[in-house]
């Protein structure tokens, strides 16, 4: 799934645009020392994503673009002190500060925001910008991540989009035989698996019980869920997404159920 499917935590990323150090105060550029402005919208690219730091121009919102910043923040001095830029204390930090946010920037619940097509990435300083004190994070929502062939266009503002009952162009769902190695789509283009819940495999605090605990209570759980999500049938089809600790060390304790459709 995307961070994030890992959707939803795949993505631990980051961007900004501009220019070099020194520049004006409208530069956004990961070499600018000042923090970018939240609001901010671009056409990123799924390789852009997949970068710690990027220059991509920013462009007005009511035109074709594919990312909107939705935080900008510091890195407190008690994390960043001593920490190199590429530092994962900074990645465990950023789960934190833009996870929440992000779910409320949309509107939905982690449950529902795990399910979508929308994930969010962030983008931190260049190298040379953090040497010279820049200490900025930003973190943008876009359509799809850094495993999607294309990011999808947003809306003006994405803002609420998950909001009551989601439109299904924001839900993921997959065309294919089984939900592990298909292509992650929108709910509106035909497909036979639909992401309908998501449970809860651990405690916040509880340490990572190995991959092996985690898959059977991913399978245990999502057949229960399942089957009471599609009214309880007798015979009835599940898949099921399941995260390792990477993704459970940056503070994801859920797994994401899936339910064998007719459309």
């Amino acid at each position: 799934m995307l961070p994030r499917s890992a959707g939803l935590l795949a993505a631990l990323l980051l961007v900004l645009t501009g220019c070099a150090l020194g520049g004006s105060e409208d530069d956004e550029g990961s070499g600018s020392i000042a923090a970018p402005r939240l609001g901010s919208c671009r056409m990123l690219t799924p390789e852009d994503v997949a970068q710690p730091d990027d220059d991509s121009p920013v462009v007005d919102c009511s035109e074709e673009h594919t990312a909107e910043t939705f935080a900008v923040g510091s890195f407190p001095r008690g994390v960043a002190a001593g920490e190199e830029v590429g530092s994962p204390r900074l990645g465990q930090y950023i789960y934190d500060a833009c996870n929440r946010r992000f779910q409320n920037f949309l509107g939905g619940d982690e449950s529902s925001a795990m399910r979508s097509t929308l994930t969010w990435v962030w983008f931190r300083p260049s190298e040379e910008a953090w040497k010279q004190g820049a200490r900025w994070y930003r973190c943008d929502v876009v359509g799809g991540g850094e495993q999607s062939e294309e990011l999808l266009n947003l809306p003006e503002t994405a803002e609420g989009l998950l909001s009551g009952r989601p439109d299904d162009a924001w839900m993921t769902c997959v065309n294919g035989p089984t939900v592990a190695g298909s292509e992650k789509i929108p709910c509106t283009e035909p497909h036979n698996w639909r992401a309908v819940t998501t449970i809860v495999v651990g405690e916040e605090d509880d340490p990572y019980p190995g991959d092996t605990k985690v898959e059977t209570r991913t399978r245990t759980y999502c057949a229960d869920s399942v089957r009471a999500w599609l009214n309880y049938p007798v015979d009835y089809e599940f898949g099921y997404t399941w995260f390792h600790e990477p993704d459970w060390e940056a503070g994801n304790r859920r797994s994401i159920c899936w339910a064998k459709t007719k459309q």
